[in-house]
């Protein structure tokens, strides 16, 4: 059986963690492909073998119990070659675990939980304009693993967000290898991806909130498949 770590805060508030059932049930139903998923809260993250799972997704719902344990999680999933999706909080966790531990940024944090100092980088930052609950077209680049996944140059998603990663480090994440292969009408980067990862993707919007008359969002179907033992994960 195909093991998926779900990480996060699990809370009844949460609508992406109240629709996870049945995306998993339809994962196994429509796909054929049954997960069997485990619900890790931020601070056991530290305390959970994570390397004996096929897949690890962080999900939203921050500001977290523990950043600590999701910055691990992400660490552990990018260093170990585990299938990944980082998805809103998720997102913004897995882009700051980047820049403080590939990048060599100490002084990254996250503005939602450690406000701005002297000596601080606020690699996540608040939104000009909150997305809680909107609907934004996503710009994909092409030739890049969202685009393979999603068959489209655009897509339009939903979001429920109000951080998102700050313009003014994408260059230095890029220039250590991280790819930004998503971005919304203004050029804010909503999609990242790790080239040469088995499978590494995040998104700032939330695929579990996509309505496809019950289907799933091709991002969870696609990193579903990639946590099957003999996936190549092309995709």
């Amino acid at each position: 059986m195909t093991t998926v770590a779900l990480v996060g805060d699990r809370s009844v508030h949460v609508r992406a963690h109240v629709r996870l059932p049945g995306i998993l049930e339809a994962l196994r139903r429509d796909e054929g492909l049954a997960l069997d998923a485990y619900w890790i809260p931020t601070e056991q993250a530290h305390e959970t073998a994570l390397t004996r799972f096929d897949a690890i997704w962080l999900l939203p719902g921050s500001p977290y119990r523990s950043q600590a344990g999701a910055l691990h999680v992400a660490k552990t999933a990018r260093e170990h070659g585990i299938a990944f999706l980082g998805t809103c909080g998720g997102f913004q966790h897995a882009m700051l675990e980047f820049a403080r531990n590939v990048c060599g940024l100490a002084s990254a944090v996250h503005a939602e939980v450690t406000p701005k100092g002297e000596g601080e980088d606020e690699v996540i930052v608040e939104l000009a304009c909150a997305l809680v609950g909107h609907e934004r077209a996503v710009h994909i680049a092409p030739g890049s693993r969202a685009s393979a996944i999603l068959g489209a140059d655009k897509s339009i998603e939903r979001y429920h967000c109000a951080y998102g990663l700050n313009a003014g480090f994408v260059g230095l994440l890029e220039s250590r290898g991280m790819a930004f292969t998503g971005h919304d009408d203004d050029g804010e980067v909503r999609v990242a991806e790790l080239p040469g990862h088995p499978f590494y993707l995040a998104t700032l919007f939330q695929p579990e909130l996509a309505d496809e008359a019950g289907r799933v969002h091709p991002i969870i179907r696609a990193f579903a498949r990639a946590a099957q033992p003999s996936s190549n994960a092309a995709g």
